[in-house]
Formats: structure tokens, C-alpha cells, sequence
């Protein structure tokens, strides 16, 4: 058994149950975290919980916001518990289309970042921090079935 994740009649991805279902609950406890709905849920295709609609523009906003929000920390624990998921949602919006905006942090930006670990690391600069998420992602895209 699988899932889908569509956009239109495209299949972005298909995970096995298991991968999908761990996904879905994760992008529950991000989407609180992140204050945006990601625009992924039941579809065209009601009462089939295994295919699930990408709305673009809201899963855009969404992981647009994500993925500012992964740049800005500097905590490893909190990056390594987040790194994967991040990127798989990273991969989804490669393939839906949509455009990652990583504007650069302004001077007050750096030394307001949240969860700053301590002693700092020396990975944690956001330049680091998108750099392995983007190596992160384009590894799982060579992972994830379409």
C-alpha cells in the first residue's frame, strides 16, 4: 500500500503508508510551528485517505516560511530533528514548481535568531544551515518515488 501526493493530476510523490503517515503527522506539529497551514489534505478524491491534493500557493507560503524559519536557528538538536523533514518538504515543492525565497538575513536578523545553541556551533550560520538542507534534499529526491 501507498500514498499519493498530488498536484493536478501529477503525482509528486508516493510514499509508502508508513513514510506518508509519519510526513502527515509531522506537517501537523510544523505547520503549529511555522503558523501556516500547508495546504496539503484530502482532495478531489474524498474518502480515499491515501491521495492527498497540494494546494500551490498555500504549500508554497507554508514551506517558504519552513524554510526561513530552519535558516534562522542555530540549535543543532532542534536542526537535527527538523533537517529531514525539512527537506522532504523542500523536494515536494521542487517538484510542485514552486520557488524557494531564502532572502538574506539582515545584520539585526543574525543576532536575533531563536534557539541559539550554546556553545555555538560552528555549522550553525544560516549560510551553513541552507547549505545542508539543500545537500539533505537533493539526496531524498533521489529517494522518493514519484
Amino acid at each position: 500500500m501507498s500514498m499519493y501526493f498530488e498536484l493536478d493530476d501529477e503525482t509528486l510523490w508516493n510514499p509508502s503508508n508508513g513514510a506518508g503517515r509519519l510526513f502527515m503527522r509531522q506537517l501537523e506539529v510544523f505547520e503549529a510551528e511555522v503558523g501556516l497551514p500547508s495546504g496539503i489534505g484530502q482532495g478531489r478524491y474524498w474518502g480515499d485517505p491515501d491521495t492527498l491534493e497540494v494546494d500551490p500557493v498555500l504549500y508554497a507560503r507554508f514551506v517558504n516560511g519552513l524554510v526561513a524559519q530552519h535558516r534562522r536557528t542555530g540549535h543543532q538538536v532542534v536542526l537535527a530533528i527538523s533537517e529531514g523533514f525539512v527537506a522532504t518538504a523542500v523536494v515536494l515543492a521542487w517538484r510542485a514548481g514552486i520557488e524557494l525565497v531564502t532572502p538574506e538575513l539582515e545584520a539585526d536578523d543574525e543576532r536575533c535568531r531563536f534557539d541559539v545553541q550554546i556553545p555555538a556551533s560552528p555549522r550553525s550560520t544560516p549560510t551553513a544551515v541552507m547549505d545542508a538542507l539543500q545537500d539533505r534534499a537533493r539526496e531524498l529526491d533521489r529517494w522518493m518515488a514519484r
